[in-house]
C-alpha cells in the first residue's frame, strides 16, 4: 500500500467514524443512509479527479474500500436463506390454512407481473420518444467482445420456458438452495418452507402437544435470526457509503455521455415505473409520499449494491415495521419479487433494447403486434429472472432470443450498464415492496396505524415493538 492509497483509506476511514458517532448520539438511520449516499459520490469524485480513473491509487483505494461495501453485501446475502426460510415458514404456520396462502401468493405474483407489462410498454415508448436506434452506436473493441459474449450465452436463454421454469422452483436439495447455488434458489426455500410449515399445521392437528412445542421453537428461531438481521442492517450507512464511493470513483464520464440518450431515456422511464406504483398506493387509499419516506433506505441500498436478493432483509423488516404489512405477505413479496416480475430488468429494460435493434433486423418496431409481442416475452420471461447483476442481461437475451432479434447489439451499452442497473434495482424493489403493500392492504391485513406512524427513520423496531406474525385487521379506512 503506497502513502497515496494509505491517506485515502484513512480519510475513508474517517468518515465512517464520524458516521458511527452520529449514529451513537442518536442519528436517524435513514438520515445517515442520506448523508452515506452524499459523502459516497464526494469521496468517489475526488479520488477519481485527484489520480484519474483507472489508476493504480484508485484501483488500491477501491480494493480497501470494497472490503465495508463488500463485505456488507455478503452479510446481508448470508441472512437472506435464513431470514427466507423462517419468515415463510412461521407465517404459513400462523396462517392456519392453505387458502390464505393462495391468495396472498397470487395477489403479489399477479401484481408483479401486471407491473412488469406496464414497464415493458412504458420501455417502448420512451424508446420511441428518444428515437433511440441501436444502428448509431459506436463499436468498440469492448462493445464487440461483450456482443461475442452476449451471442455465446443465447443457447441458454433460449432453453427457458415456463414449464421449465415452473419445474426449476421446486427444490431437489434444499441444502443447495439454502447455498444459493441457483438463480431461483430463493423461489425454492420458500417453496421448502410453505411445504414444511404445512407440515407442522398437519402434525399439530393429529398430536398437538408436540405441534405446540414445534411451534415454540420456530417463533424462538424466528426471533433469533430477527435480531441477527437487526445487527447487519446497522451496518447500512457505512455500506452503502463504500458502494458508492466505488460506483462514482471507477464511472468512466465519457461513457456516460456518448450514450447519454439511452441513459437519460431509461432514467425517465424509471421515474415513470415509480409513478405507476404511487397511483397503484393511491388507488388503495394508501398514501404514496409516506410510502417512498418510509422505504428510501431500502431504495438507496439497492441502488448502490445492485441487488434485489441482497435487498430481502431490508425489504422484509421495512414492509412489517415501517408500512404494517403482514409478515406473510412481507416475505413473499421480498422474496418472489426478487426473480418474478422484475419491473425494470425485466420489463423496462428488454422492452427498450428490442425496440432499438428492431430496425437492425427490417422489423418495423411502431407495429402494434411488434409490440404486443415485445410486452407479452417480456412478461413471461420476466419469471426466473435471478434478482443479483447481471439479470436483466439474461432478461434481455430471453426477448431478443424469442423475437428473433440480433443479441450482439445488446453488448453496445456495457460502459453504462453498472449506472442503468443502479436505477433498476431500485425500481425492482420498489415494485416487490408495492406489490407487498397493496396485497396486505387489499386482504385486509394491513396496520394502517404503523403505516401512518411518524416513525424515528430507523428501518428496525425492537421485537418487543412489533411482533412479527401478529399484524391487526385495519383500524382506519384509509391512509
Amino acid at each position: 500500500m503506497n502513502l497515496a492509497v494509505l491517506a485515502n483509506v484513512v480519510v475513508f476511514a474517517a468518515v465512517i467514524a464520524w458516521l458511527a458517532r452520529r449514529a451513537k448520539a442518536g442519528a436517524k438511520l435513514s438520515t445517515n443512509v442520506l448523508l452515506a449516499v452524499v459523502l459516497g459520490v464526494v469521496l468517489g469524485a475526488a479520488v477519481q479527479g485527484i489520480y484519474g480513473l483507472g489508476s493504480a491509487t484508485v484501483t488500491g483505494t477501491m480494493t480497501w474500500v470494497n472490503v465495508v461495501g463488500g463485505g456488507y453485501v455478503r452479510l446481508l446475502q448470508m441472512v437472506i436463506a435464513p431470514l427466507v426460510l423462517i419468515s415463510i415458514l412461521a407465517a404459513v404456520t400462523k396462517l392456519g390454512n392453505a387458502k390464505a396462502l393462495g391468495a396472498i401468493s397470487g395477489g403479489v405474483i399477479g401484481l408483479l407481473l401486471v407491473t412488469t407489462a406496464i414497464s415493458a410498454s412504458i420501455g417502448i415508448g420512451m424508446t420511441r420518444l428518444f428515437g433511440l436506434r441501436a444502428d448509431g452506436l459506436v463499436q468498440g473493441a469492448r462493445e464487440l467482445e461483450r456482443g461475442t459474449a452476449l451471442e455465446a450465452q443465447v443457447s441458454e436463454a433460449a432453453r427457458l420456458n415456463i414449464p421449465s421454469l415452473l419445474q426449476s422452483f421446486i427444490p431437489t436439495n434444499i441444502f443447495a438452495d439454502l447455498a444459493g447455488t441457483r438463480s431461483t434458489s430463493v423461489i425454492g426455500v420458500v417453496v421448502f418452507a410453505v411445504l414444511l410449515g404445512l407440515a407442522v399445521l398437519s402434525l399439530r392437528r393429529d398430536k398437538p402437544e408436540l405441534g405446540d412445542r414445534i411451534l415454540h421453537g420456530i417463533d424462538t428461531f424466528q426471533q433469533l435470526i430477527l435480531r441477527l438481521v437487526r445487527i447487519v442492517i446497522r451496518l447500512t450507512p457505512y455500506g452503502v457509503l463504500a458502494l458508492m464511493t466505488r460506483v462514482v470513483a471507477t464511472s468512466n464520464v465519457n461513457d456516460v455521455i456518448n450514450l447519454g440518450g439511452f441513459v437519460v431515456a431509461s432514467y425517465i422511464g424509471m421515474g415513470v415505473i415509480l409513478l405507476v406504483h404511487a397511483a397503484i398506493l393511491a388507488l388503495t387509499g394508501l398514501s404514496p409520499v409516506r410510502f417512498y419516506q418510509k422505504i428510501w433506505p431500502v431504495l438507496t441500498f439497492a441502488f448502490t449494491s445492485r441487488s434485489s436478493a441482497a435487498a430481502i432483509p431490508l425489504s422484509v423488516e421495512t414492509q412489517i415495521t415501517r408500512l404494517g404489512v403482514s409478515p406473510a405477505i412481507a416475505n413473499f413479496a421480498a422474496s418472489f419479487g426478487a426473480t418474478i416480475g422484475q419491473n425494470a430488468c425485466a420489463g423496462l429494460y428488454p422492452a427498450m433494447l428490442a425496440v432499438m435493434i428492431a430496425p437492425s433486423a427490417g422489423i418495423d418496431p411502431t407495429s402494434l403486434s411488434f409490440m404486443a409481442s415485445v410486452v407479452t416475452v417480456a412478461t413471461l420471461g420476466s419469471v426466473g429472472i435471478a434478482g443479483v447483476g447481471g439479470g436483466a442481461t439474461f432478461a434481455a437475451l430471453v426477448v431478443l432470443s424469442t423475437l428473433n432479434l440480433p443479441v450482439a447489439l445488446a453488448g453496445l451499452l456495457i460502459s453504462v450498464e453498472p449506472l442503468i442497473d443502479m436505477g433498476r434495482t431500485a425500481v425492482n424493489v420498489s415494485g416487490s415492496m408495492t406489490a407487498g403493500t397493496v396485497t396486505s392492504r387489499l386482504l385486509g391485513q394491513s396496520d394502517l396505524a404503523v403505516f401512518a406512524a411518524n416513525d424515528n427513520g430507523a428501518i428496525m423496531v425492537t421485537p418487543e415493538e412489533t411482533e412479527a406474525g401478529k399484524m391487526p385487521r385495519p383500524a382506519v379506512p384509509a391512509v
